[in-house]
């Protein structure tokens, strides 16, 4: 099974460096020197790493056969690919792979049912998991403990304890069916 393991960003110096979104929790496994990984798209690949160090908090890899600036510069955007068992797991207890994740039933904590994991986001600051809804739309939630409580890979779902608006349009409903609002109404008389 192959999997996304970092994004190559720009060149770094004129030796041949570059910069990369590392998309994996485990880089020192997957991008460690002598590590040969496939690429999308496919005609930049496969590369070796030959070398990586981190400056300034970013991780800086240099490739076989890549010695200067614009070849550096050639690959930029190119996606790193691993070839992983698919059996193997993270080293963490509450790690998982994305094709763990992908085609999860999501539901409520209350047994709600929401829709399917099609899609993880890798973002920043977080992750994202895009579910397809029965009716075709999609959501987007974050996988934050505070939201994803419960990841039961042996009953394929995701649970979620979700905030209001999070999944639903009708966030600023109350009970007794009136909008509630921010502004003062009492406040317009002058």
């Amino acid at each position: 099974m192959q999997l996304v393991v970092a994004r190559i960003g720009r060149a770094h110096g004129i030796k041949g460096e570059v910069t990369v979104e590392v998309r994996t929790d485990e880089p020192e496994l997957r991008l460690a020197p002598g590590a040969v990984l496939a690429t999308e798209p496919a005609s930049t690949g496969p590369l070796t790493i030959e070398a990586g160090r981190v400056h300034s908090g970013r991780l800086l890899l240099r490739f076989e056969g890549v010695r200067d600036r614009t070849a550096a510069e050639a690959l930029r955007n190119t996606l790193l690919i691993a070839e992983v068992d698919p059996e193997e797991l993270p080293e963490e207890e509450d790690e998982y792979y994305d094709h763990q994740l992908i085609d999860l039933d999501v539901v409520t904590k209350d047994g709600v049912e929401v829709g399917r994991i099609t899609e993880i986001s890798h973002l920043p600051s977080q992750d994202l998991f895009i579910v397809e809804r029965a009716d075709g739309s999609e959501v987007m939630i974050p996988f934050v403990e505070k939201i994803v409580t419960e990841i039961d890979l042996q009953e394929q779902r995701a649970v979620i304890d979700p905030p209001p608006g999070l999944i639903d349009d009708q966030a600023d409903e109350v009970a007794d069916g009136h909008s509630t609002s921010s502004r003062d109404s009492a406040g317009d008389e002058a």
